[in-house]
């Protein structure tokens, strides 16, 4: 196995059996965790192989990392150590030191991030609970592992959390809701349901998916689709369904592809007025969700017969900073803000679409001014991972969707 840059430690093979020997001689007295959530995944990967070579290497995933640029500093790009593996999952690198995180450099003053890439060992919420806190942050001396497998699976009384009781070198309990949307909802979702409004997805899935019964699933049904294997590869326990740890989302283009449909209309024959239809069925919660830093264009040209541009329009879709729409209007309020270079940044790019709730059909009209004529109208989905960045970069942009309508405008 090759060795890679994980969490900032060197993993190899060495490391994971010395663990897993570790594991074996501590079956007679329970390990305990005394970083707590700080624990190295590493750890855990002794035994756990197949699940922390998904989470560390994302194997067997189609998720990419791509570089983004930081705002206000014009083609500076973010990217990743060379001799790092360039498809380890988002949570695997968030918050780990000494890899960019884009919040540090774009928020106030380069602030830690450590309520949800750092949590201490929480309980499970009610899944139904109307407003989300967030989770107690760990010590700033204990930041540097970044999201770990404790984070999740660790529990304020130190036992380790799954879907099954089970006998294991450590403490374990079961605890059902870590197989439903609630595990999620802590870290990704903040406060009460505001439409429109950034780090809503869990609320977003409840609110407008889960609620008014437009599908079952839960986030894991997606996020971690399942596979038949023994969880730790080297004890006598039986294979059984378990969630692959991978979590694709903004960087994984069947996610994205799957997100949203589209369809182009000319309501009325022979006139130029045309209606661009974008439907969220393949997604239980807005598109784009969480960070506001997420955006959708809709770029749409319109070519004649030869050819030949002859009009262009864009949208775009994002969730808002805060909870109002952005909007220009507001730039010299947000000086007077603890968190100016935020909501001003956002600002400064509104007003614009809001994201797509959940079975919404967003339909967005536009008349182009055409002469007669035979034209095809071209509409394609990017989406974009940091709309902060400079326009012209399309490096962390990834096209989602596209299609064509062949159109005849007529005179009157």
């Amino acid at each position: 196995m090759e060795k890679r840059t994980v969490s900032g430690l060197k993993v190899g093979f060495a490391a994971l059996l010395a663990t897993a020997a570790f594991a074996a001689s501590a079956m007679a007295e329970e390990m305990a965790f005394p970083e707590g959530t700080a624990t190295p995944s590493e750890t855990c990967g002794g035994c756990h192989k197949a699940i922390y070579r998904e989470f560390a290497f994302g194997f067997g995933s189609d998720i990419h990392y791509k570089p983004t640029t930081i705002p206000q500093k014009e083609g500076e790009k973010i990217t990743m150590p060379a001799g790092v593996s360039a498809m380890a999952t988002a949570h695997a690198f968030a918050g780990v030191e000494p890899y960019p995180i884009h919040a540090r450099e774009a928020e106030e003053e380069g602030k830690s991030c450590n309520v949800c890439h750092y949590p201490e060992p929480f309980a499970i919420p009610d899944i139904n609970i109307a407003e989300m806190t967030k989770p107690k942050g760990r010590a700033k001396d204990k930041e540097k592992v970044g999201i770990t497998c404790a984070s999740c699976h660790l529990t304020p009384e130190g036992k380790i959390r799954g879907p099954h009781s089970v006998a294991a070198p450590h403490g374990t309990v079961a605890d059902p809701p870590i197989q439903t949307s609630a595990m999620c909802a802590y870290c990704h979702s903040m406060g009460k349901r505001v439409v429109g409004k950034q780090t809503q997805t869990f609320l977003e899935w409840r609110e407008d998916f889960s609620k008014p019964g437009l599908g079952k699933q839960q986030c894991q049904d997606c996020h971690m689709p399942r596979t038949t294997r023994k969880v730790a590869e080297d004890f006598d326990n039986p294979e059984r369904p378990v969630s692959r740890h991978l979590w694709t989302g903004g960087r994984s283009q069947q996610r994205l592809a799957s997100a949203l449909s589209m369809a182009i209309s000319q309501p009325e024959e022979g006139k130029a007025g045309l209606t661009f239809h974008l439907i969220n069925i393949g997604a239980g919660h807005s598109v784009p969700t969480g960070s506001n830093r997420r955006a959708i264009y809709l770029n749409v040209e319109v070519t004649d017969k030869k050819g030949k541009k002859v009009a262009t329009k864009e949208w775009m879709i994002a969730p808002s900073y805060g909870n109002r729409p952005d909007d220009k209007k507001f730039l010299e309020e947000d000086k007077k803000r603890p968190d100016a270079v935020a909501a001003s940044q956002a600002d400064a790019q509104g007003p614009h679409e809001s994201n797509i709730r959940a079975g919404e059909e967003r339909i967005l009209p536009w008349a182009p001014g055409l002469k007669p004529g035979e034209y095809t109208v071209k509409a394609r989905l990017i989406y974009d991972l940091n709309r902060y960045n400079v326009r012209s970069f399309s490096g962390d942009q990834t096209e989602i969707n596209s299609t064509t309508l062949a159109v005849k405008i007529r005179k009157g």
